[in-house]
């Protein structure tokens, strides 16, 4: 028999941060959270995101062994300002036994049917900058801190219980060496000159503070027409600082302004964090933050988090300004490989400004949808 639980407590939220860590104690490939910021994540003292958001969390037991969890979010901001009729679960992780699966939905379905909307959408987390979709190509690849891993079985259990596919994504990544500077040398020099542009050359975070407010407006304003985007708060602005910002090297954010300093262009790339989380394994003390700096300065890996070019500059080639000031920085660094984070398939516009650099696909995920009664 299943029996399910609000995970309410500080020992219950412990326990559903780290199921997943015996869930996969045996993979290559899954990638622990930082406990203490996973906890920090779901505080609704912490995170700013429950002033317009609402979450419950759930367990499932079988013979009194968790075998299971589930979140299951609204996004109210979604739901009044958009009219999207939307429950949101995520952090879905559960043994290959679908009463389990069917039974952590159940409470899904029970809280959007309560609030009146009109279907459910996972896995999704609370925004556009938390994780997003179920894995259903490249398991043997080595998962990410801004992705989620999961076993094959999943997919299997979200058809089964009667979900439809919504979104597709993938996931891309290219050697540094497919980067020919030809591209997009000559071109940025170019459009810089035209539209009166500067690239920002930035090596302190002190530096990079002043302008990040600015790069969530302008993060809102890129991505507001995507069908999933969900705007950023001013509050959640300052979150967010402190939540990311820490972890990128200065050196690895851009931004474009114009003549009269206004934003109109930036990229966040982040170190590769996946081998030293995993050494890690959730912890940040005693060595975890040393691991952690030590990715941070050295590792040869990185990912593509975010880009966005203003509205008023897209199809003008500002993208080219910014593949110019990566490329510099990679070289001195010696980069080996780039990553790109998930992406929507139908987003042909961020598709296009990568193809001179020859991305190979290697993961696919998806968010799977239900209508409710």
């Amino acid at each position: 028999m299943i029996k399910i639980k609000k995970a309410e407590s500080k020992k219950e939220m412990k326990q559903f941060v780290k199921f997943p860590f015996s869930l996969y104690k045996d993979s290559k490939y899954w990638v622990p959270p930082i406990i203490n910021q996973e906890l920090a994540t779901f505080n609704k003292k912490k995170n700013p995101i429950f002033n317009d958001a609402e979450a419950t969390f759930f367990l499932a037991y079988k013979n009194d062994k968790i075998v299971g969890r589930i979140a299951a979010i609204i996004n109210w901001l979604e739901v009044k300002n958009q009219d999207q009729k939307k429950m949101r679960f995520g952090w879905f992780d559960f043994i290959d036994d679908l009463e389990v699966s069917k039974a952590l939905l159940n409470e899904v379905y029970k809280i959007g049917n309560t609030n009146k909307l009109s279907y459910t959408e996972g896995p999704v987390g609370f925004s556009n900058l938390d994780k997003v979709g179920v894995l259903t190509e490249g398991f043997n690849h080595l998962s990410s801190m801004i992705s989620w891993y999961n076993h094959s079985y999943y997919t299997k259990h979200y058809e089964a219980h009667g979900f439809i596919i919504e979104k597709e994504y993938s996931e891309s990544k290219f050697p540094f060496a497919n980067v020919k500077p030809e591209f997009f040398k000559k071109a940025q020099e170019l459009i810089k000159r035209r539209y009166q542009l500067n690239a920002l050359q930035l090596t302190k975070t002190e530096e990079v503070m002043p302008y990040v407010d600015r790069m969530f407006d302008l993060f809102n304003a890129t991505y507001s027409s995507l069908s999933s985007f969900v705007e950023i708060t001013d509050i959640q602005k300052e979150y967010f600082k402190k939540k990311f910002i820490s972890f990128v090297n200065p050196e690895y954010i851009k931004f474009v302004t114009d003549k009269d300093d206004n934003l109109v262009a930036f990229a966040i790339v982040m170190p590769r964090f996946a081998k030293a989380l995993q050494k890690m394994n959730g912890k940040l003390f005693p060595l975890g933050f040393t691991k952690l700096l030590d990715a941070k300065k050295n590792n040869k890996d990185v990912v593509f988090y975010l880009i966005g070019v203003h509205p008023d500059y897209q199809n003008k080639g500002v993208h080219a300004v910014i593949f110019n000031e990566y490329y510099e920085t990679f070289k001195s660094k010696n980069i080996v490989n780039c990553y790109r984070t998930p992406e929507l398939e139908d987003n042909d516009a961020i598709h296009k400004i990568w193809k001179h650099f020859d991305p190979k696909v290697f993961k696919r995920r998806k968010t799977y949808k239900k209508t409710l009664s």
